[in-house]
């Protein structure tokens, strides 16, 4: 090489290493230390929840918890989980505070805050995934023995948690992971559960001294929700003024059911099961954790990058032969302008995102009410596609356990793939369609899609013809029926057709790739919902999860089962005028009038305990197989776990039926 080209090489060197741009000024936070320290605090709120537990377990040695239990064992079990009748406020706080802490661990430097040992982070943030559970147990732990010393020792772990909390972020609001106000808008919702438990736990304790608290949590069988939700059921149910022939329903009638379809209405005879609720609320907050990771993590580094944009670009763009202009400013403003619309194709797709996993939750709220309606009176082939028992195992119990945490996992992976998608569709669609329709230049995908207009035209022409001569030319319509004719002509354009059929089938493999996989996407936080076929859904494991976590509820906590429960459980003494006996001071008068009193209200009672009783082991599906007379009939002979009788046995029962139902009607309504 000559020394002549040895230095033109040199000098393109030194303009290549020049035309990078400049970076602009950032600012720099630096790590902020509360006056609050975190260690500090953690070692002084462990010392605090640990005699708080103590203090609650001698308590509960004086008296029975809800599961019957004495001491530490029932003081263990701080929820019912299975109980649709108690205020669920409380669970639903403590599992949004631990989920909002245990998904800040993963971008913390230090997973506990009494040591910054980063050399084994991995074993520290092991630890932490039992820490935090365990520290946040006593605001649960609580609420357990409806004890108001319970309530105030709730009451004050809960201000000193939130004091400490909102203390710390006044003190730094900034902080230097990821972007400077991720720190702070991350604890939002972890503020808002600890300050809705700073007023519950208060406002049980002015219940308690009031005396309108419940005393114990087995006031579960006691409730009357249970007895509404069977009158409710037992109500005779008016009929429809449309027949069932009926015309199609217009237009706006449909859209407005599409809307109807996903705005969740709550009803006053139906509540969700404690771990639903809580599953859903998680599902809120991890979505908008993700929202907010995903927002804070990547727009402002573009906003850096495009505000550090300078004339030295167009250096850069040309040492890969790219020439935009030849004024650099006006490449500046064309980069600027194109790094602008990165940026809103990334904020629409975040967005779409958000609202798209809105809609799936109220939509999935809907069909979580109509699949326990579904099962609670026994339409097992309606939600599960096969038959199947509704009862307790071993996996359906370790799916209910972690219902929860599977459903705010799903969400958080979901809600990057879509994004993702999302993001990368709406660049084709700005950068080949919107823009250069805009300005008129770079239209490679229309003249690509011009070029191919006869093959575009023939596939179109093709298609309408078969459209057009399937209606008019080889279907007839006599007396209101519809049969086939012309049958020779089908067969011949069948034949000719089958070389331009066979290149719309790509086009329709096509389309049906890219609607399996949207659709799979969108509904990828669902777990109520199958991604695969129904015949083989069993493979999907979040609708594997779901549906186990179904056959617990619905064996363990169904409304009829408990209200025929508490019904038995109900002695005849505890009518409204007992009281008034027991403290009578004869004993012969106690017992006359308790006779009096028994013999007014037996009937009624005797009566709808009757009902109760028949109308859960007739609708019980898994009783079906123990019935006597029933024992004998093949398989074949049961539809969703009911006796599949002949249309004459049918007709005959239909009677009884008709009658037993107004009987248990009349009973229910006394």
């Amino acid at each position: 090489m000559s020394a002549e080209a040895g230095k033109d090489y040199y000098d393109y060197s030194d303009w290549y290493e020049n035309a990078l741009p400049t970076k602009p000024p950032v600012e720099i936070i630096p790590p902020c230390d509360p006056t609050a320290d975190d260690g500090l605090y953690h070692i002084c709120i462990a010392a605090i929840s640990l005699v708080v537990m103590l203090i609650l377990a001698v308590l509960a040695r004086r008296q029975k918890v809800w599961d019957g239990l004495k001491g530490v064992p029932g003081l263990l079990s701080p929820v019912n989980f299975l109980d649709h009748t108690q205020h669920k406020g409380l669970s639903v706080a403590v599992f949004g505070v631990l989920f909002c802490k245990i998904f800040g661990l993963a971008l913390a430097p230090n997973p506990l805050p009494f040591t910054k040992d980063t050399q084994y982070k991995e074993y520290w943030l092991i630890l932490a995934l039992f820490y935090y559970p365990a520290l946040y147990y006593p605001l649960l732990a609580c609420g357990t023995l409806h004890n108001k010393v319970g309530y105030v020792l709730g009451s004050l772990l809960s201000w000193t948690h939130f004091g400490v909390l909102v203390w710390q972020k006044v003190d730094c609001p900034k902080t230097p992971q990821i972007y400077k106000y991720h720190a702070l808008f991350s604890s939002l919702p972890q503020i808002a559960c600890l300050a809705f438990l700073s007023f519950q736990y208060p406002l049980l304790l002015f219940k308690g001294l009031k005396g309108t608290e419940k005393s114990n949590a087995s006031e579960d069988l006691k409730s009357s929700y249970y007895r509404d939700y069977v009158k409710k059921i037992l109500k005779k149910k008016k009929a429809s003024k449309a027949s069932a022939s009926s015309s199609r329903p217009k237009l706006s009638e449909r859209i407005s059911d599409a809307f109807k379809s996903y705005i969740y209405t709550p009803e006053e005879v139906f509540r969700f099961p404690l771990k639903l609720a809580v599953s859903l609320v998680v599902a809120f907050i991890a979505l908008y954790q993700m929202a907010l990771l995903l927002f804070t993590g990547v727009v402002p580094t573009l906003q850096i990058v495009r505000r550090g944009v300078d004339e030295d670009i167009a250096f850069l763009l040309a040492g890969f032969n790219i020439i935009l202009s030849d004024d650099r400013k006006e490449v500046v403003k064309i980069v600027v302008h194109y790094m602008w619309c990165v940026e809103v194709c990334y904020v629409s797709a975040v967005t779409l995102c958000c609202l798209v996993n809105l809609a799936m939750f109220m939509s999935s709220m809907i069909l979580h009410r109509s699949n326990l309606r579904g099962l609670y009176r026994g339409d097992i082939y309606n939600v599960y596609n096969c038959q199947r028992s509704i009862r307790p195992s071993r996996p359906a119990l370790v799916c209910w356990m972690g219902y929860t945490s599977y459903q705010a996992a799903f969400i958080c992976l979901g809600m990057i793939i879509q994004t993702l998608v999302f993001f990368i569709c709406l660049l084709f669609f700005v950068f080949l369609i919107i823009i250069p329709i805009f300005y008129g230049k770079n239209l490679m995908l229309f003249h690509v899609i011009g070029r191919m207009w006869p093959f575009w035209l023939m596939l179109f022409l093709a298609v309408l013809m078969q459209h057009l001569t399937s209606r008019f030319l080889f279907i007839k319509k006599e007396a209101g029926t519809r049969d086939l004719t012309n049958r020779g002509s089908l067969f011949l354009l069948t034949y000719l057709l089958f070389p331009v059929n066979v290149l719309v089938g790509m086009l329709l493999g096509i389309w049906r790739l890219v609607i399996t996989a949207l659709f799979n996407i969108i509904h990828f936080g669902r777990i109520d919902i199958s991604l695969l076929n129904r015949s083989v859904e069993a493979f999907d494991p979040g609708y594997r999860c779901y549906a186990h976590y179904l056959k617990i509820e619905v064996s363990q906590s169904h409304p009829v089962m408990k209200a025929f429960c508490g019904l038995l459980l109900q002695s005849p003494g505890q009518d409204k005028g007992s009281g008034q006996a027991a403290r009578d001071a004869e004993e012969g008068i106690q017992l006359v009038s308790q006779d009096k009193k028994q013999n007014k209200v037996s009937n009624g009672k005797r009566a709808r305990g009757h009902w109760h009783l028949l109308y859960t082991l007739v609708n019980n599906p898994s009783l079906v197989g123990s019935r006597k007379h029933f024992q004998r009939q093949s398989s074949e002979s049961f539809i969703n776990g009911t006796l599949n009788r002949s249309s004459k046995e049918e007709s005959k029962n239909e009677g009884n039926t008709t009658e037993a139902s107004k009987e248990a009607e009349g009973a229910a309504s006394n």
